[in-house]
């Protein structure tokens, strides 16, 4: 058997993603089709319109996706597809779409689990050996997850609230960054991140507090955050008496003191899961690389991550992600993850009996070690990162 060739199919929210990949982490094919200036219109994602635009595109995207390739449905060895977690009406889009494939041309079907898929994805483009540690940050999600193979994932921690990237949207969205020609474009966490690198040199006009700071766990929490900063413009507005449409005027200075504060607290949870994983020994049959992973479509913000970078060198571990286009939501990963189940013979769920496959709306990423993370209740002295080099005289 030479290396295998998977189709990938996402349709777990709100892209529609397929691609088709190789054992050696080749892409033949990729194609996505993005509803972001649809769900702008409506200020969220709406369930049944994500589901109408799906249903609209899974078809057209999976076929030039095969067109890219240059290859048919009868050359793949397998079908991936999303089937765990996500918003149901849309999972059930690509699901449907990919049994047919599967029936039509006799091929087998392996399920996968969209947050397993995201933790894997820098696998493809950068050697990372297993076990490592993985920061998955994106708009729906918020978790720290030891991860020992394609099969074993062990999750030290989760957002109790917000995700990041939902709350780095919801705070662009209020700051009415759009009604500027430059960030009309951008995501949320993006046109916060360019506003707040072109920030004068303070980062401390905007006090936030640290979220969860007497916990000693690696929970998340972004709802304060949020709801500080909201406060922040209200009264800013408020002080200033700004017309309905018009942006704060130090709305940089804001971006960079959001930023630093989401930063701030993803930089300690991090922190702690790598102390727990080293008095714990979790890395103990592994080599001599220690790897921090961060994935999700905040991964893309490079204020995170390079923060993140420092950080964890200091603890003598490399930081890796997906090339950027790869963070976000997308079929590869998804073709991805079937290549590696495939390669480590991880093949329990893969099946021709297409009826016993289902989606699950709500689905963990492995066993949760959440409870022992803090009855470890592991103290850290914080390690000293500057946020904005060269402009923050306040770093941590």
């Amino acid at each position: 058997q030479s290396a295998p060739v998977v189709l990938g199919i996402e349709t777990s929210c709100d892209d529609t993603g397929a691609a088709v990949v190789t054992g050696d982490g080749k892409v033949l094919g990729e194609y996505i089709h993005s509803q972001q200036s649809s769900h702008l219109r409506f200020g969220g994602i709406i369930p049944p319109v994500a589901q109408d635009i799906h249903r609209a595109n899974i078809e057209f995207v999976v076929q030039n996706t095969f067109k890219l390739a240059n290859i048919t449905p009868n050359d793949v060895d397998a079908i991936a597809v999303t089937n765990r977690p996500g918003l149901p009406l849309s999972l059930i889009v690509g699901m449907r779409y990919a049994k047919h494939i599967a029936r039509t041309y006799d091929k087998p079907l392996i399920p996968i689990h969209h947050m397993q898929a995201h933790a894997l994805m820098a696998r493809m483009s950068s050697s990372i050996p297993y076990p490592f540690l993985c920061l998955l940050v994106s708009g729906g999600h918020s978790l720290l997850v030891f991860v020992e193979s394609t099969a074993r994932f062990q999750l030290l921690g989760e957002t109790l609230d917000d995700a990041p990237g939902e709350a780095l949207d919801k705070i662009a969205r209020r700051l009415k960054l759009r009604n500027i020609a430059k960030y009309a474009q951008m995501s949320g966490g993006q046109a916060i991140e360019v506003a707040a690198q072109t920030a004068s040199n303070d980062t401390s006009a905007y006090e936030y507090p640290l979220p969860l700071s007497k916990y000693r766990d690696c929970q998340f929490s972004f709802a304060g955050l949020k709801n500080t900063a909201t406060r922040h413009i209200l009264e800013q507005e408020s002080t200033l008496n700004l017309a309905p449409d018009a942006l704060l005027p130090d709305y940089e200075a804001f971006c960079a003191c959001f930023l630093k504060g989401v930063t701030r607290h993803m930089l300690h949870r991090t922190q702690r899961a790598i102390e727990y994983c080293e008095r714990r020994s979790l890395f103990s049959n592994a080599g001599p690389q220690r790897s921090l992973v961060v994935s999700g479509g905040v991964a893309c913000n490079d204020v995170i991550f390079d923060a993140l970078s420092s950080m964890a060198a200091q603890f003598g571990y490399n930081t890796y992600r997906p090339p950027k286009h790869l963070c976000t939501d997308n079929g590869t990963m998804i073709a991805w993850n079937g290549v590696e189940k495939l390669l480590a013979k991880d093949t329990v769920e893969m099946t021709k009996n297409y009826e016993q496959v289902d989606i699950s709306g709500k689905c963990p990423i492995g066993e949760s070690l959440v409870d022992e993370v803090k009855e470890a209740n592991i103290a850290c002295k914080w390690a000293k990162v500057d946020i904005f080099p060269g402009k923050d005289k306040s770093s941590r």
